[in-house]
């Protein structure tokens, strides 16, 4: 691989390197001193650094944390549920969580929940709070992890590399969704830009550590992304001593205390990682029960959520090449990884999970800072192939960026753009659940519900855009399920035993077979959610906002209608024609005829 990737921008940035990351070099980073040479500082090139990077993420992260709806019903019944169950004992219960299975750990639930129990002890927050105090918290994490993985990446491939991805991470759709998402796969994209981040800085103890917690903690197919490092470790350095012994450590910290908490959780020896390994690869059917996908599934997801940084990030092997054989440059430092090790652990996750049948969008969560990165290395391979055939021979003494950096504000720019599009493409689309939830939550504020009644609100087909107990007041209220086309297993509220985790819940399968137990009457529904799809009713999902003599419609917000709009103007917002070729359906929230509210307090009904 060429040098003038990564040999010109640490020749020409030395001073930046070190302003960025905060100190001096150091024999742990195990790099050569570099030729004085002008750096792009001294040309009035602009290298945010860390503080500025920090902020900058932060931004982005909280208001993903506000303004992110929540895009897997994984998120809501399998973590938030049992996570609001452990704080108010009451929640949902999914049959990851039963101990004939225990697939799901509560260590991992606890790193979140105690956090909020501290929030919710010290100050009384209604829930609501709790649920955006979690996310926030999330959002801070997550800037924390990528700026250390910004400030590693201009170490380790320069700052011209580094600001590209910092730009890319800022203002991408995937980061977006990912970065406060209440999901396993969510906390494995942060422990992944903490390993690989030591791993770029020579830091091999951090590096093993991260990932064990990333494999234990979280989810234990992120190992995949450690494999290049025990590769740098056991046969690059033949360190096999420090490898054995942090592997151990790390087993000790991590993964000992959480066998005894998930053990104590669930009344029987647990170890979690195994279990789910086991489910997954072991047994005859897999994941696949819930569904497969195409393998184009990760082309379109991956477009849709980093539009050209994606594709550019795929080709960036092929770019790396065309700089070695087509770029003259001097020798390579040696103490630079080799590319294909750097960038192994991206394409090593794809191969894997792109051949597997079943595919979600939550899968690729832990390599979208990468694709950031290896996007970048492709932009700025083609500023160097620019500068090398298109300026002239007389001006190839100055830095290739005095020439090129159109191609990267264009870059920047454009990717931007479509990241911002498809925000608010997002937002605008498919945040109706939240909002009309926070409706409930203001009849309860203004005193129109009676505070000692037992209030059901019901969902029929809509049961998978529940956002959580969190939105709803108090243990009064009560999600309910009606009957619809879904054929598949729904959860069960947790038992109201003081040990109901470690209870085996009857009516649990891990087949996902329906069972019918369920379903609730509707009759003794108080307020029903439902998207009106008219013209579109089935035997088992009635268009219930039409049944004018049964429900009452007191609050309506526009939900996208897929089937109906435009492919491409539904999945980026372009302002002016969005509105015309894209379809919303209502969005209601109902109140049942049998149940009135309290007239407001200035004695006007609502």
């Amino acid at each position: 691989m060429s040098p003038s990737i990564r040999q010109r921008n640490h020749a020409h940035s030395r001073k930046d390197i070190k302003k960025i990351s905060g100190r001096k070099s150091s024999g742990n980073s195990r790099r050569e001193e570099y030729n004085p040479a002008p750096s792009p500082s001294d040309m009035g090139i602009v290298y945010p650094s860390g503080e500025t990077a920090f902020k900058a993420l932060l931004s982005a992260r909280f208001c993903a944390a506000i303004w992110s709806h929540i895009s897997d019903c994984d998120e809501t019944y399998n973590y938030w549920e049992p996570s609001h169950y452990l704080l108010f004992g009451k929640g949902f219960q999914t049959w990851e969580y039963s101990p004939n299975y225990a697939l799901r750990s509560y260590m991992y639930l606890l790193l979140h929940v105690v956090p909020a129990w501290l929030y919710h002890r010290l100050l009384q927050p209604n829930r609501l709070l709790i649920f955006y105090f979690t996310r926030c918290l999330l959002g801070l994490l997550c800037a924390f992890c990528e700026v250390y993985f910004y400030k590693s990446v201009c170490r380790e491939f320069g700052v011209q590399i580094g600001r590209l991805m910092l730009a890319f991470m800022i203002f991408s759709a995937g980061m977006f969704i990912s970065s406060t998402a209440f999901l396993p796969s969510t906390f494995s994209m942060y422990m992944t830009m903490v390993s690989l981040g030591a791993w770029y800085q020579r830091k091999y103890e951090l590096a093993i550590f991260a990932t064990a917690i990333s494999s234990f903690i979280s989810w234990p197919f992120a190992g995949l992304l450690g494999v290049p490092i025990a590769l740098d470790i056991v046969f690059r350095r033949k360190d096999v001593v420090k490898f054995i012994q942090w592997s151990g450590i790390s087993v000790a910290v991590i993964l000992l205390p959480m066998v005894k908490t998930d053990s104590s959780y669930f009344g029987r020896l647990v170890i979690a990682p195994y279990n789910i390994v086991h489910y997954n690869i072991f047994t005859n059917h897999g994941p696949n029960l819930y569904g497969t996908e195409p393998f184009s599934f990760y082309f379109v997801n991956g477009f849709l959520n980093f539009n050209f940084v994606f594709l550019a990030a795929l080709f960036s092997p092929l770019f790396l090449l065309l700089v070695s054989w087509l770029v003259p440059s001097k020798p390579r430092n040696p103490g630079c990884l080799p590319f294909w090790l750097s960038l192994m652990p991206m394409f090593i996750w794809m191969v894997v999970f792109f051949a597997q049948p079943h595919k979600e969008e939550r899968f690729l969560f832990p390599v979208y800072p990468l694709i950031c990165l290896n996007g970048a290395i492709t932009v700025d391979a083609l500023q160097k192939l620019w500068f090398r055939f298109f300026v002239e021979d007389g001006e190839k003494a100055s830095h290739y960026l005095n020439h090129t950096v159109p191609i990267m504000v264009a870059a920047i720019a454009v990717c931007s753009l479509f990241g911002i599009s498809r925000i608010f493409a997002l937002y605008n689309g498919y945040h109706a659940p939240i909002d009309i939830f926070l409706e409930l939550n203001s009849l309860n504020a203004e005193k129109r519900i009676p505070s000692d009644t037992i209030i059901n609100v019901c969902v029929g087909k809509e049961w998978y855009r529940y956002p959580s107990s969190f939105f709803l007041p108090d243990n009064n209220w009560n999600l309910q399920f009606l009957k619809s086309e879904f054929r598949g297993q729904l959860p069960k509220p947790y038992s109201s035993a003081h040990n109901a985790t470690s209870i085996i819940p009857e009516f649990m399968n891990d087949m996902n077979k329906e069972e019918p137990s369920r379903y609730f009457d509707i009759e003794n529904c108080h307020f029903l959610f439902d998207l009106d799809l008219e013209g579109r009713e089935t035997p088992k999902e009635s268009n219930y906002s039409h049944q004018k003599d049964y429900w009452v419609v007191i609050k309506s917000i526009p939900f996208l209608d897929v089937e109906r709009s435009h492919r491409f103007f539904r999945a980026f917002y372009i302002p002016g024609l969005s509105e015309r070729f894209c379809t919303y359906a209502p969005y209601n929230l109902l109140r049942s005829t049998k149940f009135e509210l309290r007239e407001e307090e200035n004695g006007v009904n609502r």
